[in-house]
């Protein structure tokens, strides 16, 4: 028996949460803790409410919708996050949470029998006002007291201050933390983010891992002069360093790292950045991404021989910082190979690919198997008001994420 999610009152959901701090420039501000999410949390709660379903809101104020619940008995864990960017678009984290609400309606309309409880979770912060992923990394440990009060957003605000405000207490996080055992799967849908399952022409897509990262905050430092008299071969040109490293990027990738490697230098600033001025200094941002720990290791040594070399050539100095850096993660290869079972037995044809962004299932799969389902992003669009999905494809992907949940939740011990 396969189910089919009610599609007009998926698309209804996402039209009236869409709404739901949206500004005149068309772009919607939900950043965390902000009065445009709280107004989307408290809509959410409603809809729980309204679908008969168990609330409760855990210290670092996720929000979970439970069916079924059983504390004795692991859970099957969908969901994904409200709030966004500035200027966000409507698809980005919310339409996991409305995937997983939609889920969770249909299987109690349709009597279905569970071994296992049901669970869609809206988790806090995944965007990063405060440094991203907050309600999953409480639930998987990862946050400290320390990590907690230095949390600040890009005004100054606090973390504490913002959580207050709305009448949480921020350190009441600490005890979000999950067991292991007590979550049985996660399975997220959200939208690509990305142009591959665009172009293909694929409406479903099966994560089987999320690319990790290292970011670095890169200097360059030569001498300033004049523009005029000093001749090209005496010039101590920190930009043109920047330009030949910028042109090798592409061969190291191509030497070094895999199909999946990307590298991006996506801010750059020069001093003293006059028309007139030999650049003395660039500072630029790195950042390299891939689904292999040890790509990511090769590609940090090779970059950073590769500014070395450019640097003593050109005579300059070399500095850099580590920004970030951020684990890759394999995803289950037992639920991608049920996901992709599922979407067979559904006559969907999938892709299986890698996430190049990150998800809140990064942090799941750190206590229990998780996996994602993706549905195209037109052009590849996101993070902006131009971001769209086309319904057809939204109702195919929830309808892969509803069957794999059945099928979870009806597994045994």
């Amino acid at each position: 028996m396969t189910l089919q999610v009610n599609q007009q009152r998926l698309k209804s959901d996402i039209e009236t949460l869409a709404a739901i701090g949206r500004e005149p420039d068309h772009g919607i501000y939900r950043m965390a803790f902000s009065p445009g999410d709280v107004a989307g949390r408290d809509w959410f709660k409603q809809q729980l409410s309204d679908a008969g379903l168990e609330i409760y809101e855990d210290g670092a104020a996720n929000i979970h919708g439970r069916l079924a619940w059983d504390e004795t008995k692991a859970s099957v864990m969908t969901g994904s996050h409200l709030d966004t960017v500035p200027g966000a678009g409507h698809l980005d984290g919310a339409l996991g949470v409305l995937t997983g609400l939609e889920c969770l309606r249909r299987i109690k309309e349709a009597n279905i029998p569970l071994q296992r409880p049901l669970e869609v979770v809206a988790f806090s912060d995944e965007e990063g006002r405060f440094g991203g992923m907050l309600g999953s990394q409480a639930i998987t440990g990862r946050l400290t007291p320390e990590s907690i009060h230095k949390a600040i957003d890009l005004d100054g605000i606090r973390l504490t201050e913002a959580m207050q405000a709305c009448g949480y207490d921020a350190m009441a996080a600490l005890h979000a933390r999950r067991q292991p055992d007590s979550i049985h799967a996660y399975v997220e849908l959200h939208i690509e983010q990305g142009p591959i399952l665009d172009q293909m022409g694929f409406s479903v897509g099966v994560v089987d891992a999320i690319a990790g990262l290292f970011k670095w905050d890169v200097s360059l430092i030569g001498t300033p002069n004049h523009a005029g008299t000093t001749p090209m071969h005496m010039r101590n040109d920190a930009f043109a360093g920047l330009a030949e490293f910028h042109t090798q990027i592409q061969r190291l990738l191509d030497e070094n790292g895999s199909e999946r490697s990307v590298a991006t230098i996506g801010r750059v600033s020069l001093f003293p950045g006059a028309a007139n001025v030999v650049p003395g200094r660039v500072d630029f941002s790195l950042e390299v991404r891939d689904t292999e720990q040890r790509v990511l290791d090769e590609l940090q040594g090779v970059c950073r021989r590769a500014l070395s070399a450019i640097a003593r050539r050109r005579n300059l100095m070399f500095e850099f910082k580590v920004l970030s850096e951020i684990a890759p993660v394999k995803c289950s290869n037992g639920l991608v190979d049920q996901i992709k079972d599922v979407a067979e037995t559904l006559k969907i044809p999938s892709l299986r690919m890698a996430s190049g962004a990150a998800h809140d299932a990064q942090m799941l799969a750190g206590i229990t198997r998780a996996a994602m389902v993706f549905v195209p992003s037109k052009d590849g669009r996101s993070h902006s008001a131009a971001e769209w999905t086309d319904m057809r494809d939204i109702e195919k992907g929830a309808n892969v994420l509803l069957n794999t949940l059945v099928r979870l939740a009806g597994e045994g011990k």
